[in-house]
Parts: C-alpha cells; structure tokens; sequence
C-alpha cells in the first residue's frame, strides 16, 4: 500500500512511522508512506500557501492554488483509490472504516490547518473526509498518523501474528475482553482459572462473555442497532 500525505508541517509525521510497527511495515515493503511540503507547489513568494477568508473573519485559510498543484502533480505518478481530507467535519473514522481502507491500494491524505482548505478542494478533488474525533486540533498531521496507524497494522504481514488485529476492540461490534499474562499469581491477585484449562471452547466463550460484559459497561452504545 502507498499512502502520501500533503502538509506543511512536514516534521510532525516523522517520528509516528519511523518507529514500531509504522516502521516494520515499511521495512518489510508492505507500506509506503511518502510526506509532502505543501510549500514547495507553490508559486507566490515566501512559498504562501494561505491567505486571508472572503467576507472576513478570524483565521487564515489553505489556498487552493498550493493543494491542487500538489494533488495534480502526485496525480501524475499514482492513480488514488480515495483522497482524503482530515476535518473535524468529517465521517467519524472507526475500525470498519480502517477495515475498508487497508484493501485499498493508494491513498492521499490532505492535512487541513489553519481554518480550513479552499471549499473548491473538497468539492472538485476530495473523495473521502475523516475525522478522528469531536476536538479540534491545530492541524490534520497529528489525526492522518493515527488513521495511517489503523490502517497499516491491519496489512497482511504487518503484525507477528496474523490473527492477532482480528481480535481487537470494535472489530466484531464489542470491546476486547480482558487479557493477561505471567506469572499467574502477583501479590494475591490471581488469573482466572478458566484460562489456565487449556479447554479452548470454554476460554473462547468466557472471552465472549467478558467482552460483551465490558461493551454493556463501558459503551452500551455500540450495542445499539436497533
């Protein structure tokens, strides 16, 4: 999979796919992840890429000019399957969202800042707008690296064990349920019995139990379908 990612604040992604298992994927050829300046498509001086909002107001805006250079110019090298623009407007970015867009094949992502990019963007290029949550940030950097992070993990070869994402919260509609490790025992506290068995029906059946126990407490909405 290749994702770009067009900023200007180039340095914030560094360090979130340079490390773990952002950088095992890319190091295995399983992901590209190529960040662009936005500075560098544009043709004023001192490389402005925002200016002044029409009718007035607080805030500076990301002109269209810069974006659609950059989004013409990737064009040229990479047919996208989705262009993405990360907005506090947008969908509500979820696992099944995460789901569909790890069998995708290209991405790009368009990290807003200031108030916002140019409308004419998001209704002439923009395919697909995503938000992480009801907050603002300063810009979209920070939110692109959290979707990348969903999406690249679920990478066939990404993680050690194959399976192991299947089984993560709201992948089947439930919270995860509990999970422990050695030693068995630590200051009185101890693993439930069942998991020490090794009788797997009955530990897949308390794992559902539990997690459905943990969704009804912790978030009963996502048991809602009716």
């Amino acid at each position: 999979m290749r994702i770009d990612i067009i900023t200007v604040q180039p340095d914030l992604l560094e360090s979130p796919f340079s490390h773990s298992i952002m950088k095992r994927a890319r190091n295995k050829g399983l992901l590209e992840v190529n960040v662009h300046q936005l500075r560098d498509y544009s043709t004023l001086k001192n490389s402005q890429t925002d200016d002044y909002q029409f009718g007035g107001g607080a805030g500076m805006v990301m002109m269209i000019e810069p974006l659609v250079n950059a989004i013409e110019s990737l064009q040229k090298e990479v047919t996208y399957d989705e262009i993405i623009y990360m907005t506090p407007d947008g969908q509500k970015f979820d696992q099944r969202t995460a789901n569909r867009l790890s069998m995708k094949g290209n991405l790009l992502i368009i990290c807003g800042h200031y108030k916002g990019i140019d409308e004419r963007v998001r209704e002439h290029f923009v395919t697909m707008e995503i938000s992480i949550g009801d907050f603002v940030l300063s810009g979209g950097e920070l939110a692109a690296a959290v979707v990348v992070d969903a999406i690249g993990r679920l990478l066939p070869g990404v993680l050690g064990d194959e399976t192991s994402a299947l089984f993560d919260s709201f992948q089947d509609d439930l919270l995860a349920p509990p999970v422990y490790t050695r030693p068995e025992e630590f200051r009185g506290w101890k693993v439930p019995a069942i998991l020490m068995s090794g009788d797997h029906r009955k530990i897949d059946e308390w794992r559902h139990e539990e997690a459905v126990r943990r969704t009804k407490a912790r978030r009963p909405d996502m048991l809602d379908h009716d």
